[in-house]
């Protein structure tokens, strides 16, 4: 049986959570030195609870705190290519426990106002409490933002996408043009080509026919609740909004021992 079929398998028969939960615990175990020689080296960095760290990234501290800002530095520089940040405002869309926008301030040094948005209230009270010159906000799921129309200049979203039922790509994509200012620019990550090999046979014929793959049977939202994107239906959700592709960043898989989601670089 391919990965593919057993994933589905484990979602028809309600495994699949309880099954996450249990990698959690043997993540939490296998990492447990490292993460305590992280914390003796670097006493003062605040970390998020271990469920709310392993629930939006991985169950290690050095690739949380230090991966997230080598992701901020990667995000910032891509968007600058296109978009002059100095005094602007940019959106963590899904920002978990602030992986990634809690290193952007340093990182940039200017007069740029940072947010951070995430429908789990958990990772957003500790964001609240624990990571400064951010503004956070807890959002449902529903595509549903506080902020006015035409708000921010750039919106950036890390895997987000890929956890998301196909009513609300079309809803969030367009929820995050609502607050974009024309000319705005969007990042995102989207689980692309080099994902097929994770795909039943079924699953890749659809797949290359242009239909978005969505395994769901768990909590959407969730790392568990899994979504793969083909370039057409992609293609066809931003046209739809009025979106258009500046670039796409795609990493080969091949000797890596991670699967690498595609970078898309959007404007409104």
């Amino acid at each position: 049986m391919k990965k593919g079929q057993l994933s589905n398998a484990l979602r028809k028969f309600g495994l699949l959570y309880p099954l996450d939960k249990l990698r959690f615990r043997l993540e939490k175990s296998k990492n447990e030195k490292a993460n305590r020689e992280f914390k003796t080296k670097n006493p003062n960095v605040s970390l998020p609870p271990d469920y709310l760290m392993y629930e939006s990234f991985q169950m290690n501290y050095s690739k949380y705190y230090f991966g997230g800002k080598d992701t901020a530095e990667w995000v910032l520089e891509k968007i600058i290519k296109h978009k002059d940040l100095d005094n602007e405002k940019i959106l963590d869309w899904g920002c978990g426990p602030g992986r990634v926008i809690r290193h952007m301030p340093e990182i940039l040094k200017s007069n740029t106002k940072f947010y951070g948005t995430d429908y789990n209230a958990e990772s957003i009270n500790w964001c609240k409490q624990n990571i400064r010159n951010v503004a956070f906000n807890h959002n449902n799921l529903q595509a549903e933002l506080p902020y006015r129309n035409n708000y921010f200049d750039a919106i950036y979203g890390i895997s987000i996408f890929t956890h998301l039922s196909k009513e609300m790509h079309f809803n969030w994509l367009q929820e995050l043009s609502r607050v974009l200012k024309p000319k705005g620019i969007i990042f995102i990550t989207t689980q692309g080509d080099n994902f097929k090999k994770k795909l039943s046979e079924d699953e890749g014929k659809r797949f290359d026919k242009g239909e978005l793959i969505v395994r769901g049977n768990v909590k959407e939202g969730h790392r568990t609740y899994s979504a793969f994107h083909p370039d057409k239906f992609l293609n066809a959700l931003f046209e739809q909004n009025g979106i258009r592709v500046l670039d796409k960043i795609v990493h080969s898989s091949e000797n890596q021992s991670y699967t690498p989601q595609d970078a898309w670089i959007l404007q409104k």
